[in-house]
């Protein structure tokens, strides 16, 4: 069983996950400028962060650590957010 911290908790880590993932994004593409293939870089931004993260949640025994998890998931959607709002404004 797969222990739930409060909502409150929760959804508290899930918006600073989002947030952490837009801060990351902005950081990361002022930081890298190799060229990638937009498919490798988008399976990197949600694959990666979405597999730790519920590879936390699956193996958490405390509610704590379910939080990080779900922490660690929203990184994904923000990332993203920020990948999609630049090439939208680049015009691709």
């Amino acid at each position: 069983m797969i222990p739930l911290p409060r909502p409150r908790l929760l959804t508290s880590a899930l918006l600073l996950g989002t947030a952490v993932g837009l801060l990351l994004g902005i950081g990361l593409s002022l930081l890298v400028t190799a060229k990638m293939r937009p498919d490798v870089v988008i399976a990197l931004v949600v694959g990666v962060p979405g597999a730790i993260g519920m590879l936390t949640i699956l193996l958490s025994r405390r509610r704590w650590l379910t939080a990080v998890g779900a922490f660690v998931i929203a990184i994904a959607p923000g990332w993203f957010g920020v990948l999609v709002a630049i090439q939208s404004v680049n015009g691709a």
